[in-house]
């Protein structure tokens, strides 16, 4: 069957962004991995993509699974492109899928506000109480740690506190085996050191009204 142009559009910033060099299973953890010459070709390669793709071929690739949305908020971080911080808290707060949130919460930790840190909030509100759900709870309340200490804000104090909403969600069924809050806080802080990295690959935008 013949792709429509719109189909063929989607395969072609696939190919070109997400797959290309399997990018899209080194995004997260692997990261952590990557030293010397493979590290300095990665960033450099990430972020001179992240200064090419448009906004509209953003939110082709964050309206796609979890392969091209996840790989579309990296991008996002490494450029910087605050304009999509709604949209990454929408996407974020949906959970529509799984292994993208992970790269929702390293944006909005690389961009910083306290805007970001109440996306977080949001998220934590709505799926602490869930303990049958084991989403990105760590990875949010990881990247609002960090934006607490950046901040000067302690946003994340309630949810840490004594039989609070971090203790229930662990403690509640099913089992689950998770590190302290600190750990994750760290976590997503060497992923944002990544993108800032990448980011001194990043051309000046030129795509913000396409």
């Amino acid at each position: 069957m013949r792709r429509t142009a719109e189909e063929a559009e989607l395969f072609r910033l696939v190919r070109r962004y997400v797959t290309r060099g399997r990018r899209y299973l080194r995004l997260g953890g692997a990261l952590l991995y990557l030293s010397g010459r493979d590290r300095a070709k990665f960033t450099r390669k990430l972020g001179k993509d992240a200064g090419k793709i448009t906004p509209r071929e953003l939110r082709m690739l964050l309206d796609g699974g979890w392969r091209e949305s996840g790989t579309a908020a990296w991008l996002i971080a490494v450029a910087g492109r605050t304009e999509f911080r709604d949209r990454l808290g929408e996407v974020l707060l949906a959970s529509r899928g799984p292994y993208a949130g992970q790269a929702y919460c390293v944006a909005l930790a690389t961009f910083g506000t306290a805007a970001d840190a109440d996306l977080l909030v949001a998220y934590l509100d709505r799926y602490l109480p869930r303990p049958d759900l084991d989403y990105d709870q760590p990875d949010a309340l990881g990247a609002l740690l960090l934006l607490d200490a950046r901040l000067g804000t302690d946003h994340a104090a309630r949810f840490l506190a004594p039989d609070g909403l971090w203790q229930q969600w662990i403690d509640g069924p099913p089992a689950k085996d998770h590190d302290y809050p600190a750990e994750y806080r760290e976590f997503i802080g060497q992923l944002c050191v990544f993108a800032d990295d990448s980011a001194k690959h990043c051309r000046p935008r030129r795509h913000d009204l396409t």
